[in-house]
This record gives structure tokens, C-alpha cells and sequence, in this order.
């Protein structure tokens, strides 16, 4: 790593506020949270403890709730999540967590510690926050 380029690191740049829902909701009852929440992905939480996170983002509402004309009083979550949810560790760089989005083509991930979701990170996340966060730190 060049000396002058300052280490920035997810958690630096993470957003730590997300909503939580079961794999059992409806895709109404998750729009209606999302409304609420003012957000465009929900984490969808774990059934027990050997299960995994899961991921359901409006754009997956989108492709299979509405472009195929169902109603999303009739899907349920786990029918439209992605699972498992991709996360990484709070201390990656960010130049690593932006190769992987690259090579992996992802849209969100979940930042996850000692199996415990700290937030979410995007690759809006990584380049708009994470480059002027890390100018920020080498003044």
C-alpha cells in the first residue's frame, strides 16, 4: 500500500442502520417496512442459528413480484431473497470490497462480525463515502 494513500476500511464507511424481517413476510408486508425505513434492501434474518442471512432488495421485488404480475400479498420473502447473503469483514479494505463487487457483480453486501450483521455496504458506499473519508484522514 503506497504510504500516502490512507487505509480505509468498511466499517469506516458502512452504513449501520437496516431493517430485519423473516423469510416468512410477505413482499407487502417487506415494502411496507421499507417504505417506513426509507430503504431499498431488507436483511432477511435467520431461521436458527445454523441458517444463514439473507438479502431481499427492491430491485428483486421488482424483476420477480412485479414484472411478473404477482401479487405481493401472495409471495412470501424467502420466495424472492437472495441466500445466502455475501458479507464481509468490518476491517477489509475497501479497495478489496470493491474488487469483489466487481468480480462477483453484487449490489449489496452484509458487513458481519463474530456472526453479528454491523450494517451494509454498497459500492455507492465504497467510492463516495470511502474516497472522500479517506481524503478526509490524509489532510
Amino acid at each position: 500500500m503506497n504510504e500516502s494513500t490512507p487505509r480505509v476500511c468498511v466499517r469506516d464507511v458502512m452504513k449501520t442502520e437496516f431493517g430485519l424481517i423473516e423469510g416468512s413476510a410477505t413482499i407487502f408486508e417487506a415494502l411496507l417496512l421499507m417504505k417506513k425505513l426509507r430503504t431499498s434492501l431488507l436483511v432477511v434474518d435467520k431461521r436458527h442459528e445454523d441458517d444463514e442471512y439473507g438479502l431481499l432488495l427492491i430491485s428483486d421485488i421488482s424483476r420477480q413480484v412485479l414484472a411478473l404480475d404477482r401479487s405481493p400479498k401472495r409471495v412470501n420473502v424467502y420466495e424472492v431473497m437472495t441466500k445466502p447473503a455475501v458479507y464481509v469483514d468490518p476491517e477489509m479494505d475497501i479497495r478489496y470490497c470493491s474488487r469483489l463487487f466487481a468480480r462477483f457483480d453484487l449490489v449489496r453486501a452484509l458487513v458481519v462480525d463474530n456472526k453479528q450483521i454491523l450494517g451494509t455496504i454498497s459500492p455507492n458506499l465504497l467510492v463516495l463515502d470511502g474516497i472522500f473519508f479517506g481524503l478526509e484522514q490524509h489532510r
